[in-house]
């Protein structure tokens, strides 16, 4: 009597029932995310690995993963190439600012449009989603030529401008996800507040914004990364007035060269893999650390909005 119950013991643990798994749907479960996961991290920890390599291990084939040592010089030469604190500051602000402009414009926006009747919504509506559909590229000469006109190329106002008015970077994606918030939001709420006497901005301020706050963090994040990684734009709109870490980093290898001459140093000290590496991890690092530090949020947000980025 014994090893028929041992066989169905091992054979639910293999296999699971109906509370659970089974070892081995758990261990290719596993397997699948790590296999995943590793797909999606491979870029970032070859990109590390490959910084901190001295051009002696850069020489090795037989060194791939592993570093013989921890060689910093390629990020001391990436620091002086890239002019890191100036260029740091000049892209947080051309980053942060607009994004909290424009998240707070497109969040009045969308719940104007969510709870008020108005002749034109569908119009406007359609303008905003043609806004989304239509490439930046198209209408970016008749924004430079005004922007030129007024004076504002080479000016951060070429980017708060437009996220000021609802046509900042990506603007419509977050009107969308501000519309979709605030057109789920009970209406009790907002006619109770009015019944003591709440005016429409009290009423969004202390009813609608509180409940929105996922929707905030999310179009927060997404709108500092894509205003972040942007060049096109803002080597058209910025260049010659202000320098940012991503437009320094697409002429890296020139500044590098004039700052180490090929002619005037040795060859260990010419530009390689891992200095541009280097130059890289050090342009993304701010958003990882802003990532790891707004995780937390960053994932109940998604969670709560079923919201899912690039």
């Amino acid at each position: 009597m014994e090893i028929p119950l041992n066989r169905e013991r091992i054979r639910v643990w293999l296999l699971g029932s109906r509370t659970s798994y089974g070892a081995l749907f758990t261990v290719f479960l596993y397997l699948l995310l790590i296999a995943i996961g590793f797909v999606y991290l491979y870029p970032l920890l070859f990109m590390f690995v490959t910084s901190i390599k001295s051009p002696q291990d850069l020489l090795n084939p037989m060194v791939q993963w592993v570093p013989t040592e921890l060689y910093l010089g390629n990020y001391v030469k990436a620091f002086r190439v890239l002019n890191y604190p100036v260029n740091l500051m000049n892209t947080i602000l051309v980053s942060v600012a607009p994004s909290l402009i424009q998240t707070l414009v497109c969040s009045v926006i969308g719940y104007g449009l969510a709870r008020y009747r108005f002749p034109g919504k569908h119009l406007v509506m359609g303008l905003i989603l043609a806004t989304f559909i239509i490439p930046p590229q198209t209408t970016v000469i008749p924004q430079m030529l005004t922007y030129r006109e007024l004076g504002l190329l080479g000016n951060i106002l070429s980017l708060i401008l437009p996220a000021t008015f609802g046509q900042g970077y990506r603007s419509a994606i977050f009107i969308l996800i501000f519309y979709q918030t605030f057109i789920s939001m009970p209406k009790v709420l907002e006619e109770a507040a009015r019944l003591d006497g709440a005016s429409d901005w009290l009423v969004f301020a202390r009813i609608a914004v509180p409940t929105a706050i996922p929707a905030y963090v999310i179009s927060i994040i997404f709108s500092i990364v894509w205003y972040w990684n942007e060049t096109y734009l803002t080597v058209i709109f910025l260049e010659g007035g202000i320098q940012t870490l991503p437009m320094q980093l697409a002429k890296f290898t020139q500044a590098y060269e004039n700052l180490y001459p090929p002619g005037m140093v040795n060859i260990f000290d010419r530009i390689n893999e891992a200095v541009k590496m280097s130059g890289t991890f050090l342009n993304i690092l701010p958003l990882l650390l802003m990532y790891f530090v707004m995780q937390k949020w960053f994932v109940e947000s998604v969670e709560r909005s079923g919201i899912t980025g690039e």
